[in-house]
């Protein structure tokens, strides 16, 4: 069951009887077995009981991994259908633990000093201005495409300017792609320095020849970390945040200290 929720306001958007990803996830999280608690259910056996399945005194989130390097061409940006080719899953004693690890697991790399971001329209940019804020104040440098430049700027955020890619300013945004100097040891096509790239589509649909499509592209063929969802890029900046202000990192442990 999926529901939609706006003002406290709840809706079901979409009801399967049958057992979804999510179903094994919810097991694991709760440590209660639900296929076996519905088979017998259905046998006719009474699973009357005490079940714990709020208030847990940990969080678990699962990330989805994508095939967009194996589809050359392909715009790299995820949309309303299901177009993950699985999910991890991970648990934190905090949400921006458990999803520092979910992603981490899922493949993708944390940021350790260059930054490029590009946020389209302005309700983004002004969302996204906390986020912008906490990502210069944990010294990371911020690049960014000319109107969010000009909107970093403005809110006394320093940046460094890049042109859009079809224009003879520099620097533009595809010399910044392939000309950073790769850390000894590393190629280009690894990224340069370039550690993460803050994309956020500006419309639902676009064309092959825009300079976003081709900003995801790049980012995707160079296999630098990128983020196309304004949430997630919140979500993810305030995770990065509280994990730097806490200065013990990522805690590994079992599944079962969870459950304790």
């Amino acid at each position: 069951m999926q529901f939609i929720a706006k003002d406290n306001h709840i809706k079901v958007i979409e009801l399967n009887v049958r057992a979804s990803r999510s179903f094994p996830f919810v097991s694991k999280v709760t440590g209660y077995n639900f296929a076996e608690l519905a088979l017998r259910a259905m046998l006719g056996e009474n699973i009357e009981g005490q079940y714990r399945t709020l208030e847990l005194d940990y969080v678990a989130v699962k990330s989805p991994q994508f095939s967009f390097s194996r589809i050359k061409g392909a715009d790299p940006r995820s949309r309303v259908e299901m177009a993950s080719t699985g999910e991890v899953a991970c648990f934190g004693d905090s949400y921006s633990e458990a999803l520092l690890k979910s992603m981490l697991a899922a493949g993708f790399r944390l940021p350790k000093k260059n930054v490029l971001v590009s946020l389209g329209e302005e309700d983004n940019k002004q969302k996204l201005l906390p986020s912008l804020h906490l990502l210069s104040a944990m010294k990371f440098k911020l690049y960014a495409t000319e109107h969010t430049a000009d909107f970093l700027t403005l809110h006394d955020i320093p940046c460094e300017k890049v042109y859009k890619i079809r224009t003879a300013q520099s620097p533009n945004v595809s010399e910044l792609l392939e000309n950073l100097p790769a850390p000894q040891g590393a190629s280009r096509q690894a990224g340069g320095t370039l550690d993460l790239i803050i994309n956020i589509p500006t419309r639902a649909f676009v064309g092959e020849n825009t300079d976003g499509f081709i900003i995801r592209r790049k980012a995707i063929d160079m296999n630098i970390p990128l983020i196309t969802n304004r949430q997630l890029a919140e979500a993810f900046v305030a995770a990065l945040a509280e994990t730097e202000s806490k200065g013990n990192g990522l805690n590994a442990k079992a599944w079962n200290e969870y459950r304790v």
